[in-house]
């Protein structure tokens, strides 16, 4: 259905706008309502239109490298979502889903060309919309390439998994060593004395109990410091993942500023050859500096 005037007058898009032409506006774009978990588009469907957010809630996420679901943007009222696919013309990168009934501006391209047609103007605020979609790229990726494998770990980590790291901890430490003999060491003299006082004792020599002890002691520690075992070779594992997602990260911007750089270069020798004429000799040295 038509939208109101004085709704599209509360969009920062439209701000600009006079009453004749909000009223055009308002006649091409459509109110559309969609209610709780109700899914407005998905990764891939054809971008035929835009949203403006009016009322309610709504997320948009996508799919990383990793096939993990990230937020990618939460908009509030008078944000666009579906904007950058829409004006390109291409599949929606991304899915957006109602969390709540919630109330939209449908937008398509040829409402956006009545719009700059009818107030020019208009252009820089959607430049200033699609800045502020690529700021929220930015942080995705900045978020995601500064993953700490330790609290990814920790994050998907059991109960029985978070006591075997303890165990093992404790374990390998010279506490459990110490306090080990110690106790070994006072079960053997308490023992003997017992012997040499009394004749008896619960566990004579050769200690045939302590041995069992013993015994069902390595039998139950070995596993659980497997575990922990385990766990530390996620971790690497996951730590070696996400420094490769960094190096190649950083290998793709270093090959952008190459090509930059050997672009620039051909600038300034054209510019060069310009100054001084065609008959001079072009030398890379002096362009770079």
């Amino acid at each position: 259905m038509p939208c109101d005037a004085a709704e599209l007058r509360q969009i920062p898009l439209f701000s600009l706008l006079d009453d004749d032409e909000l009223a055009v506006l308002a006649q091409q774009v459509e109110l559309r309502d969609f209610a709780a978990k109700q899914r407005i588009y998905k990764t891939g469907e054809p971008s035929g239109s835009a949203y403006v957010m009016l009322s309610g809630a709504v997320e948009v996420t996508l799919i990383d490298e990793d096939g993990q679901e990230v937020i990618f943007s939460e908009p509030k009222h008078g944000d666009f979502f579906g904007f950058a696919s829409m004006l390109e013309g291409i599949p929606h990168h991304t899915t957006a889903i109602a969390t709540q009934a919630t109330t939209c501006i449908e937008v398509d391209r040829h409402d956006i060309s009545i719009l700059l047609a009818s107030k020019p103007q208009a252009g820089l605020d959607m430049l200033a919309v699609m800045a502020g979609e690529i700021h929220t790229a930015q942080r995705v990726i900045r978020g995601r390439a500064s993953r700490n494998p330790n609290e990814l770990i920790d994050e998907q980590e059991t109960f029985g998994e978070r006591i075997a790291d303890h165990v093992a901890s404790f374990g390998g430490s010279w506490t459990f060593i110490i306090l080990f003999l110690s106790t070994m060491i006072g079960y053997v003299i308490l023992s003997v004395a017992l012997v040499m006082l009394h004749g008896t004792s619960w566990d004579p020599y050769p200690f045939i109990l302590l041995n069992l002890f013993l015994s069902m002691l390595a039998a139950i520690q070995a596993p659980v410091i497997m575990m922990s075992q385990n766990r530390q070779d996620q971790k690497d594992r996951l730590r070696s993942e996400l420094d490769f997602e960094v190096n190649r990260r950083a290998e793709a911007e270093i090959q952008a500023l190459s090509r930059k750089l050997h672009y620039l270069t051909d600038v300034v020798g054209d510019i060069h050859e310009h100054v001084q004429g065609p008959n001079e000799p072009r030398r890379d040295d002096d362009l770079l500096g």
